[in-house]
C-alpha cells in the first residue's frame, strides 16, 4: 500500500507488523501476542491521524493513488452490467470521459465519470483524467440519448481539471464546457452527481450540475487547485497549505455554504481503505435520491435545480 507524508506513522508500524509475521512463520515462534499488540497501537494511530485532518491533507487524500476511480464505482454500482459508450460523433472518443448504460438497483441508468489511470502508461491513455471539448460533448451526448428513453444520469467526478492545452482551446473547450452546463440545468431526466476524489474547476462543472450534488468526506471541489493558487498569489507551490486552507474546498466546507447537498463518510484512512464499503454507501445514497427524485414530474424536477444553483453565492445590486 502507497502511504502519503501525514501516514509515516502508520507506515512504520505496517513495517513492524509484516515483520513480527514473518518472524512467527519463519522462526516457527508464538508471535500472536506481539500481533495484537501492534495492530490495536495501528487501528489507535489511524483514528488520531484521520480525526484531524487539515485541508490540504485531504486533497492529498483525494489523490490518492490507491483510491478507487470511476469505472471502479460505475462497475460496482452498476453490478457489472455497464456497457460502454464510444466517442462525440464529431471528432474522436475522449479516453478521460466514460459513459454508458448501467442496471442499478433494476432499472437502466447512464453513467458518466472522469477516468483517471491506475498507473502510468493508463494515466497517460487517460490523459490524466482531463478531458478534451470531445470529452464533455461525448458526456452531453449520452445525456442527452438518456433523456430519450428517459433514463436517469448518474455522474462520477474526479479531475484536476479540463484538459488546458492549445488543441482543446482551438477545438473550443469553453464552449463545451459552457453548453453542458446549460443543457444539463434544463433536462428533463433526474441527474445524481457524485464526487470521488478531485473536482476541480469547470472541468468538474462539465457534468456537475444535478439535482443532488455529493461529496466523498476525503474529497475537494473548487474553482482552482491549491497549488495553481498558491502559484498565482505567491508565485510558487510553496503556499499550497495556506491556499487550501483559504479556498474552503473540502467536503465539509462545501457543505456549511450549502454549495453540496450530501457528504459521505469514508472507512476510516480513506475510501480506498475498504472499497467494497464505500460502493455500498454510494449505491444506498443513489438509490434513496433516485427513489425521490422520480416522484417529481420533469418540469419541478429542472424547476428546482435552477432554482438551487441560481441561488448559489452573495450579491448586491446598488
Amino acid at each position: 500500500m502507497n502511504h502519503l507524508d501525514f501516514e509515516k506513522p502508520l507506515e512504520e508500524l505496517n513495517e513492524q507488523l509484516d515483520k513480527a509475521k514473518q518472524i512467527g512463520e519463519k522462526g516457527k515462534v508464538d508471535t500472536s501476542k506481539l500481533v495484537a499488540e501492534i495492530e490495536k497501537e495501528i487501528d489507535e494511530t489511524r483514528k488520531k491521524i484521520y480525526s484531524n485532518l487539515t485541508a490540504w491533507q485531504k486533497v492529498q487524500l483525494s489523490r490518492h493513488p490507491d483510491r478507487p476511480y470511476a469505472l471502479d464505482y460505475i462497475r460496482h454500482l452498476s453490478g457489472n452490467t455497464f456497457i460502454e459508450l464510444y466517442g462525440d460523433r464529431n471528432v474522436k472518443d475522449d479516453k478521460a470521459m466514460v459513459g454508458g448504460f448501467g442496471t442499478m438497483n433494476g432499472q437502466s441508468v447512464m453513467f458518466i465519470g472522469q477516468q483517471k489511470g491506475i498507473n502510468t502508461k493508463m494515466r497517460q491513455y487517460r490523459n490524466f483524467g482531463m478531458p478534451n471539448p470531445e470529452g464533455y460533448r461525448k458526456a452531453l451526448r449520452l445525456m442527452k440519448l438518456a433523456e430519450k428513453f428517459n433514463k436517469p444520469v448518474v455522474t462520477i467526478i474526479d479531475t484536476p481539471g479540463a484538459y488546458p492545452g492549445l488543441e482543446a482551446e482551438e477545438r473550443g473547450q469553453g464552449e463545451a464546457i459552457a453548453r453542458n452546463l446549460y443543457e444539463m440545468a434544463i433536462l428533463k431526466v433526474p441527474i445524481l452527481c457524485y464526487i470521488i476524489g478531485e473536482g476541480a474547476s469547470g472541468g468538474a462543472l462539465g457534468i456537475g450540475i444535478g439535482d443532488r450534488v455529493v461529496m466523498l468526506e476525503n474529497t475537494w471541489y473548487s474553482v482552482i487547485s491549491p497549488e495553481s493558487c498558491s502559484s498565482i498569489l505567491w508565485r510558487n507551490w510553496n503556499n499550497k497549505e495556506k491556499a487550501a486552507e483559504a479556498l474552503k474546498l473540502t467536503a465539509q466546507d462545501m457543505m456549511e455554504l450549502k454549495l453540496v447537498d450530501g457528504v459521505l463518510k469514508e472507512p476510516l484512512g480513506g475510501a480506498h481503505n475498504n472499497p467494497e464499503k464505500m460502493f455500498q454507501t454510494v449505491l444506498n445514497d443513489a438509490v434513496k435520491h433516485l427513489t425521490k427524485l422520480q416522484e417529481q414530474n420533469s418540469e419541478e424536477r429542472v424547476s428546482n435545480r435552477i432554482a438551487k444553483f441560481t441561488s448559489m453565492g452573495v450579491y448586491q445590486e446598488i
